[in-house]
């Protein structure tokens, strides 16, 4: 059985929880990272010298980085769902996947200021730098989804995954937002999605 570390409430880990419910896959969590520690022991540098989550092993394979997990499950057990098997689809799925980390770099600031940062150690420049940004990056999303139910097309694909996880955020920090029909509506129908109600659509912590 494939096992995943990290905790529950790291957006990183989200990704792979996802992948592999959407995948329909029994795996197990073992809480790593913040308030559980483990990630520093030599025992963990072993699977991954960075000390980060999440981390996959399978069968003996170590991975790690959250969107090479998500690739490596979409391959494994999902060709022709989340991972497409048109090539151009594909790619197109995957273009999304890395371009999100821009999304997420953006947004960081906002999420970690306004929800986990005391209030009396805030950058509220910072903050708002952030929050402008993110509102900016999503608007290419909002331009991206018109006409289309999913980020690659008809199908939900691995391309939605990590940037589900992002979004989810946004719509869920303290601030104004701009009113993006389109970004609006793909996130409902990822709400939708058992899967994503289990592991992502809960409340931030």
């Amino acid at each position: 059985m494939p096992k995943i570390w990290g905790r529950t409430n790291s957006v990183n880990v989200k990704k792979a929880l996802w992948a592999a419910e959407e995948l329909g896959l029994a795996y197990e969590r073992i809480d790593a990272g913040m308030q559980f520690g483990l990630v520093n022991t030599p025992e963990y540098r072993k699977l991954n010298p960075n000390g980060l989550i999440p981390t996959l092993e399978d069968n003996g394979f170590v991975l790690w980085e959250s969107h090479a997990i998500v690739r490596y499950l979409a391959a494994k057990h999902g060709a022709g769902t989340l991972w497409p098997a048109d090539l151009r689809v594909r790619a197109d799925a995957d273009r999304w996947m890395d371009w999100t980390y821009t999304l997420g770099n953006a947004l960081r600031p906002a999420f970690w200021g306004l929800l986990r940062t005391p209030p009396e150690k805030r950058d509220p420049t910072e903050i708002a730098d952030s929050c402008k940004k993110t509102a900016e990056l999503l608007r290419i999303v909002d331009d991206r989804l018109a006409g289309r139910a999913y980020i690659a097309g008809d199908s939900f694909t691995m391309g939605d995954i990590p940037l589900g996880c992002h979004v989810h955020q946004w719509f869920n920090v303290p601030i104004e937002r701009p009113a993006l029909a389109n970004l609006q509506a793909w996130y409902q129908r990822l709400c939708a999605r058992p899967a994503y109600a289990k592991i992502v659509n809960v409340p931030l912590s």
